[in-house]
């Protein structure tokens, strides 16, 4: 059933028979996960790609996450290593990003991986997307659902307000429950960390006994532009603002209740103010707010994460 936004779609029978075949006929629709909304597309084909990274505005340096709905169906596409065997087995589906050598006789685009001889690849873990998957005979190229270097979006409003009617099927999934885009690592050479999320670097160490390489990367994966996830107002790191004109997100119990006061977790819990970061700096911009100010964040398991986002996002 539609609601009053007419390319907005409860997810049901209908609506994913529409999606289905739009995405067999090369177009773009936005779906659900885990992590953020997603623009999708089919990744075998350049028609597809080409109006991912138009609609996004996207560099093409920037290469994009290749979502699948399990193993068997990523064979022809990557080279298998111990590495991401463990850790599939591990955390998928779920929000873990892997960085591969790509398949010589993979059919996904060159320009989707940035016409690299790696590919990144994912299994969310989201119902609606993972019914989607399952039946598509080709895995679906999903960046952010956003225009490059803002706000990723975690609900199908937030898709709507970057693209209006530009993307012509928007599934609503609710509110994305990790609320932050996922975890990357790198397993073409020793295991690193690209991009910090909300499975960590010490669960993943602990799962593959393994220390991380120092290395320098290339950009192999979205989310290690200098700046990225801006909300489109100057961002004040560890400081608190002046006067109450300024917006002041914050972590905590201590912070009193005020109106320019967003409270991100007021138990402290970094996994609740990691899914609330996105929603609170959106919610922000629309009250008028022309600065945000953010208190320290604790620099552990999630907080790394957040910490990431703002870091780029203040740049």
């Amino acid at each position: 059933m539609k609601n009053i936004y007419s390319n907005i779609y409860s997810f049901n029978k209908k609506s994913y028979k529409k999606t289905i075949k739009a995405l067999k006929k090369g177009n773009i629709v936005s779906l659900p996960t885990e992590t953020v909304y997603g623009l999708a597309g089919n990744a075998y084909s350049q028609k597809s790609i080409n109006k991912i990274f138009n609609l996004k505005k996207r560099p093409s340096y920037n290469p994009l996450i290749i979502h699948y709905h399990d193993l068997k169906k990523t064979y022809n596409d990557i080279v298998l290593n111990k590495y991401f065997l463990k850790l599939y087995k591990k955390f998928c589906p779920g929000p873990l990003t892997f960085i591969l050598k790509k398949n010589k006789n993979s059919r996904v685009v060159s320009s989707a991986t940035a016409n690299l001889r790696t590919i990144a690849i994912r299994f969310p873990n989201n119902r609606k997307i993972r019914a989607i998957l399952k039946i598509l005979d080709f895995p679906l190229a999903m960046p952010s659902a956003n225009i490059s270097s803002s706000l990723s979006p975690v609900t199908a409003y937030d898709v709507y307000e970057e693209f209006k009617n530009k993307v012509k099927i928007i599934i609503n999934g609710g509110k994305s429950k990790v609320g932050i885009e996922s975890t990357v690592i790198d397993l073409t050479e020793k295991p690193k960390i690209l991009r910090p999320g909300i499975i960590s670097s010490q669960q993943i160490k602990n799962c593959l006994k393994v220390n991380f390489s120092k290395r320098k990367s290339k950009i192999k994966s979205p989310g290690m532009l200098k700046k990225h996830y801006s909300p489109g107002i100057p961002i004040i790191l560890g400081k608190k603002p002046s006067n109450d004109n300024y917006a002041f997100i914050v972590y905590g119990k201590k912070f009193k209740n005020k109106k320019n006061y967003f409270n991100l977790s007021k138990k402290a819990d970094l996994t609740e103010a990691a899914a609330n970061l996105y929603k609170t700096m959106r919610k922000i911009k629309k009250l008028g707010f022309k600065k945000i100010f953010v208190t320290k964040i604790p620099n552990i398991g999630a907080g790394i994460a957040i910490n990431d986002r703002l870091t780029r996002a203040s740049r």
